[in-house]
């Protein structure tokens, strides 16, 4: 076939968009492409702790859905915030990912307007993965046997009941403040560094209440050693359903509870959180993974990335006054 000079030379674009099209790399999120690796996965809590072993059991799922390792990085320093930052400035890459949490997104950047991250715009959010309450537990000695009982005391007492604040800049402490708030009291907030210390001055009645994990306070409460007056969330929880909520109690409204989810660093393509959102939805719906969860004190829950971004700009609205006024509790 004979082609004209003028033919030839009209055809050089199509022919060299032809030629750069064929040259760019097929993307990295066609589900055949990606992955081809392990992925990282950082998690902003120590080893052992649980929320890294609902990361790990999550991690394994996920590994064998999608053909490769997920390998855990704990990074625990600095409340989490340092393994955010790390997540933030990663290649976006689909080979990074990270748990964050109430903590990370929401309470961190109440208390360091600062931080060197957004909690949602430096991310690809993901998922929600779940979320576990608290539980206002008190010493057995003191007379009071449910919510009503303990704001009373409260009220008649000449001095403060003392709360064992573990954590002063966590969600637990901010809820014994919100609890102030709304019981119209004051409680003495005594300080501790370690969870376990704090439950067991507790149990020893060597202070009078706490806003409690689940973990240390379940198999106390069981003993007898602990009484458990309500939880925090905004339902019953499945180990201590006995036990009604501090909105069941007179509390409307009142909902604490910390929550943990999966993001990417922003700009990690469109297709690959699709592709874990999808796999994550699937995976929390399991009984398995349930019942898995909540022998670590937690309810599986997932969502869309866009209402996990809405859950962050929620809780930083709902807790921006309580942190203002909170300050840190002092021996």
């Amino acid at each position: 076939m004979i082609f004209s000079r003028r033919a030839f030379v009209s055809s050089i674009p199509l022919l060299f968009a032809k030629t750069k099209a064929q040259a760019q790399p097929q993307s990295a999120v066609d589900s055949v492409e990606w992955p081809t690796r392990p992925i990282r996965f950082i998690v902003p809590a120590a080893a052992g702790s649980a929320g890294d072993d609902v990361c790990r059991l999550i991690a394994a799922k996920l590994g064998e859905k999608l053909g490769q390792q997920f390998v855990i990085m704990n990074q625990p320093a600095a409340v989490g915030t340092l393994a955010m930052q790390d997540l933030a400035r990663a290649i976006p890459d689909g080979y990074t990912i990270g748990q964050i949490s109430t903590s990370t997104q929401v309470i961190a950047k109440l208390y360091n307007p600062s931080l060197s991250y957004d909690g949602v715009k430096d991310f690809a959010l993901i998922s929600l993965l779940g979320s576990s309450p608290y539980v206002l537990a008190v010493y057995p000695g003191i007379p009071a046997k449910n919510v009503a009982e303990l704001v009373a005391l409260a009220k008649a007492k000449p001095q403060p009941l003392s709360n064992a604040a573990f954590g002063t800049m966590s969600l637990g402490y901010l809820a014994s403040k919100l609890f102030e708030r709304e019981a119209g009291i004051r409680l003495n907030q005594i300080p501790y560094r370690s969870s376990a210390q704090a439950v067991l001055d507790v149990v020893a009645g060597r202070v009078e209440m706490q806003f409690s994990t689940l973990p240390p306070a379940v198999p106390l409460i069981r003993d007898g050693k602990l009484r458990a007056i309500a939880t925090t969330g905004a339902q019953r929880f499945a180990t201590l359903s006995e036990i009604p909520t501090l909105a069941e109690s007179g509390f409307r409204g009142f909902d604490v509870a910390l929550w943990l989810g999966m993001a990417a660093p922003a700009g990690t393509p469109p297709k690959i959180i699709a592709r874990l959102n999808s796999e994550l939805v699937s995976l929390l719906n399991t009984a398995e993974m349930r019942n898995a969860m909540l022998r670590q004190s937690f309810v599986a829950k997932s969502c869309s990335p866009d209402a996990l971004a809405s859950r962050i700009d929620a809780d930083l609205a709902k807790w921006r006054d309580i942190v203002a006024t909170a300050g840190s509790a002092k021996n």
